[in-house]
């Protein structure tokens, strides 16, 4: 029988290249389409692009936001699908800058490292963080609630006295009650002054202190320093912008970003701390109602 391929190319090809002509056709009517991986990427950059800082996003925060558009995926593919986009970014750690007061009577550490908390304003963790500005060093100074991971508040000046402490809780006070609730912090000479444990005394909050040389006694506080460097301070020449610019930055970030809009793991459904403290607040509420 006469070979007929010479009369039909796509044929002949398939021959030379030693493949199926269902498997051509198949791959040519498909050869357009996004791969699951392609699709896959697109919805991350979506997520991504939602907010300039979204940028910061790791997988575990990725796959959160995925699956809040009903979307399920591993984490393997997530990270590949990261990789190829160019979205895995290095890890900085930056350094505390409190030194311990070793004439300081040893006090006893109310929390032990568990930072969990099952109503708001019931733990609250503190600290100090420098950043290195154009006309000097700028020190930042939050208070976080463990309930939500919420910064409920932020003071920031060109030095780090007790001052800095102590006006960071009048701050706080001055928004919400927290009477009876455990603030905890590292044992810089800030907190083991007799000014700071005064107004802790006068607002009715008791003081837990980390052990000498024991980081981790304040993981927590250090991870939100490490994620605000990481996400938004990192990305800046800082020491080439006034203080006051890296304030607003700062003040915006926290405010206008990680409370309010950024995906938090540590909360259910990936909610945002205020989002996620006014809705337990809110529940609260009706079932008092009820």
């Amino acid at each position: 029988m006469a070979d007929n391929s010479d009369k039909y190319p796509i044929k002949k090809m398939c021959k030379v290249l030693k493949v199926c002509e269902s498997g051509y056709y198949r791959w040519f009517k498909n050869k357009n389409k996004l791969s699951k991986r392609q699709i896959l990427s697109v919805e991350i950059k979506e997520i991504i692009s939602e907010h300039p800082d979204n940028y910061n996003y790791g997988i575990e925060r990725i796959i959160t936001a995925l699956s809040l558009k009903n979307i399920s995926v591993s984490k393997g593919t997530v990270y590949r699908s990261m990789r190829e986009s160019g979205f895995i970014h290095k890890r900085r750690i930056p350094h505390g800058i409190t030194k311990a007061d070793t004439e300081t009577q040893d006090k006893e550490n109310l929390l032990k490292r568990d930072f969990t908390s099952k109503e708001p304003f019931t733990k609250l963790l503190t600290d100090i963080t420098e950043i290195q500005c154009l006309n000097g060093k700028l020190y930042v100074s939050p208070i976080l609630d463990c309930f939500s991971g919420e910064i409920i508040s932020l003071e920031m000046r060109d030095n780090m006295k007790k001052e800095l402490c102590t006006d960071t809780v009048k701050n706080a006070c001055g928004r919400y009650n927290f009477k009876g609730a455990v603030l905890h912090s590292d044992r810089g000479c800030q907190y083991t002054s007799e000014a700071f444990r005064k107004e802790l005394k006068g607002k009715g909050i008791i003081q837990s202190l980390s052990g000498t040389g024991r980081c981790y006694d304040n993981c927590r506080m250090e991870s939100f320093f490490a994620t605000l460097k990481k996400e938004k301070l990192y990305r800046l020449p800082t020491y080439k912008m006034p203080m006051a610019e890296v304030k607003s930055i700062i003040f915006r970030y926290i405010y206008g970003y990680y409370n309010t809009k950024r995906i938090n793991s540590f909360n259910s459904g990936g909610l945002p701390p205020a989002i996620y403290r006014k809705q337990f607040e809110l529940k609260a509420k009706e079932k008092l109602a009820a």
